[in-house]
């Protein structure tokens, strides 16, 4: 409402009766198919709806509500029962979307409705950033270097209408939408604590960033433990602000700091511009390549053998791997739906280089978890990290998560904050427990493999496992190529059309008996076959009437 594009004023006519709106919002995440939006997400989503009927009712209307499994045909009964004769919308980029939109925009003309969409959600259209052979860029620097040398400025956002002449919905009962069950109210009431949805309260969290934390956004980003970050992803995913306004206002910041000379103003600038780029090209990648949510865009990585343990699975949800930067990021993640975008890349990294679990299961898992959740940057960040993109991760590189600790939370506090049974330990042994002397841990109160567990794998061992599976998949890949070109049109283990490997279906987060550790290579499960997004029923699904790391998110 404050400054995304509004399609109506530029449609109304100069002369004449103003004409009539119809602000209608249909929920039907059953078309979402596996990323049917998790607890916390749906939390948001519900605050951010009643946020925008109070501000639609303020202007002289409301919103309409509708619950369906098949929003074009709401949309159409909608349409029928209000007398409207056009459909105004901001399309999106992920392929979910862009079928549906598509769909909507085919059988809505059909029957005599104008359809148009506009550009609400980035800087750029993806169609119009291409290098100069007029084909879409393959690496982010390539894609935002263009971006910054575009010769027209992003548009800039415009001021909300002061008055809306509210449609006839006499015809048309909004319906009640159910977000949350009686057992998820007791965790979200805690989200309320933390977190403000709504439009209003994004334009505060920018004004607060801009005036405050953006100057030493260069300096303090690094730390796990500080409120240096915007935390304005769950607002810029649900609309409620807008990349225009966010870029445009950051961009005054940085011609002032430039005038005055502040240099570490200019350099906190670029770093946070780099975000909101990043965030830019998972749209950018999702539109070019629309199944890089289920496939690896580099494509020897489908005969990765994976390693499928339900155990290794469990453990890394529920913050019990013996690393303790990994698992409180992992307790901070189930506890308030947010994780900062260094910690973000420490358990993703951790869950496919150390683990070598499925990447799919670790994307899966952060949908159904995170407040800010979105499809696109969740690809562009779990297929960096799993070195399937051009320009991604070295897929041989494992950080370790001790040294990560002292990189990224030198003094403990973030680990003490989400892990109390190590509080009472001495810096010097917080991110590595297990080589303290015992009587450090006695006086510390930590009993290894009790109260706290011993590591699951050891960094040597896994280091080695990673190198044997990279062996294996250029052996089944140059076994595949050479049965192509013996005239096997498909060759050995194409996984393209092969059955997906459920997601398992146990995340709940009762901390029980401690993960096994250690588990030597033949007895480890792996497939080779590549990983398509799983078929799943979570207990979370509920069906109602280093400095060049790609940051997870705007965070």
């Amino acid at each position: 409402m404050s400054d995304c594009p509004s399609p109506i004023l530029t449609t109304q006519p100069e002369k004449g009766p103003l004409r009539a709106v119809v602000a209608l919002f249909i929920w039907a995440p059953e078309e979402e198919g596996h990323y049917y939006p998790g607890r916390v997400s749906r939390w948001w989503l519900k605050q951010s709806l009643a946020h925008l009927d109070s501000s639609l009712r303020s202007l002289g209307t409301s919103l309409v509500t509708k619950r369906s499994t098949d929003s074009v045909s709401s949309l159409l009964q909608v349409i029928k029962s209000t007398g409207a004769t056009q459909l105004f919308f901001n399309h999106l980029y992920d392929p979910i979307s862009l079928v549906r939109d598509h769909r909507a925009k085919e059988v809505l003309t059909a029957e005599g409705v104008a359809v148009r969409s506009f550009n609400a959600d980035l800087l750029y259209e993806p169609w119009e950033v291409l290098d100069e052979e007029g084909r879409p860029f393959t690496t982010f620097t390539g894609f935002w270097e263009k971006c910054l040398s575009m010769p027209y400025d992003p548009e800039a956002p415009l001021l909300p209408p002061k008055r809306i002449i509210p449609g006839d919905v006499s015809r048309c009962p909004a319906d009640t939408l159910v977000f949350e069950d009686e057992s998820e109210k007791g965790s979200n009431a805690l989200l309320a604590r933390a977190w403000s949805p709504g439009w209003s309260n994004a334009d505060k969290a920018l004004t607060t960033f801009l005036n405050g934390p953006l100057i030493e956004y260069s300096k303090n980003r690094r730390k796990a433990d500080s409120a240096t970050t915007s935390f304005l992803s769950p607002h810029l995913h649900f609309g409620e602000i807008s990349v225009r306004k966010v870029f445009h206002l950051v961009r005054i910041k940085q011609v002032l700091w430039a005038n005055e000379g502040n240099v570490a103003g200019e350099e906190s600038v670029n770093l946070f511009l780099k975000s909101i780029g990043l965030r830019e090209y998972s749209r950018y990648m999702s539109f070019n390549h629309p199944y890089s949510h289920e496939r690896p865009l580099l494509g020897h990585l489908k005969y990765f053998p994976w390693v499928v343990d339900e155990g290794y699975f469990k453990a890394w949800r529920q913050g019990r791997t013996g690393y303790p930067l990994v698992d409180a990021g992992m307790r901070e993640l189930w506890a308030t739906g947010w994780l900062h975008d260094r910690i973000r890349v420490v358990v993703s990294s951790f869950f496919v280089k150390v683990l070598q679990l499925p990447w799919r299961w670790g994307m899966k898992y952060f949908w159904d978890t995170l407040l800010d959740a979105d499809l696109e940057s969740d690809a562009l960040g779990w297929q960096y990290i799993s070195g399937t993109l051009p320009d991604g991760r070295e897929f041989d590189r494992i950080d370790n998560p001790q040294f990560e600790g002292y990189k990224f939370d030198p003094n403990g506090e973030y680990v003490r904050r989400w892990l109390p049974e190590l509080a009472r330990l001495p810096t010097e042994w917080i991110h590595h427990p297990w080589n303290a002397p015992e009587s450090v841990l006695q006086a510390a109160g930590i009993e290894l493999g009790s109260n706290y567990p011993l590591p699951i794998v050891e960094i040597v061992a896994a280091k080695a496992r990673l190198q044997e599976a990279l062996s294996q998949m250029w052996q089944h890949e140059a076994a595949s190529r050479a049965a192509i070109e013996n005239g096997m049109e498909e060759g050995l283990g194409d996984s393209s059309e092969s059955t997906p490997i459920a997601f398992p279906s146990d995340t709940h987060m009762e901390m029980d008996n401690e993960p096994i550790r250690n588990n030597p290579t033949n007895n480890i499960i792996r497939h080779y076959e590549d990983q398509m997004v799983p078929s799943m029923t979570s207990s979370f699904l509920r069906v109602e009437d280093e400095e060049t790391s790609i940051d997870l998110k705007l965070s």
